[in-house]
């Protein structure tokens, strides 16, 4: 199991613990990519942070949509440490899938069966 120190506005994939998987996909992650996140048993959203101000690529994420609130609510509790592990939700999943049946994605199909 993979658990990370609450210290900051982002995760650092270095502050993780116990996760060697999970920091060597976020390290692995474009800027602008996004991972789901189970923290502390809550399922969010977090994005690969951007090429630094020094032209650096930077390793950490951070929390976007529903979860930015929830993660700046985890400030209050800076310095415990939670569980974090990925996850696949399901609009994850089929976003991912959805590339892989372009047979599907055809003008002739999208006329079909576009009142279904």
């Amino acid at each position: 199991m993979a658990y990370v120190e609450i210290r900051d506005d982002t995760i650092w994939a270095n502050h993780i613990e116990g996760g060697k998987a999970l920091k060597d996909r976020i390290i692995s992650l474009a800027p602008g990519e996004v991972i789901e996140l189970e923290v502390d048993g809550i399922v969010g959203a977090w994005e690969k942070t951007r090429i630094g101000k020094d032209g650096r690529p930077q390793q950490s994420i951070k929390p976007i949509g529903n979860m930015k609130t929830i993660w700046k609510s985890f400030q209050a509790r800076r310095h415990q440490r939670v569980e974090v592990r990925e996850v696949r939700t399901a609009d994850a999943y089929l976003a991912a899938l959805s590339d892989t049946m372009t047979e599907w994605s055809s003008p002739e199909d999208e006329e079909a069966f576009r009142d279904l």
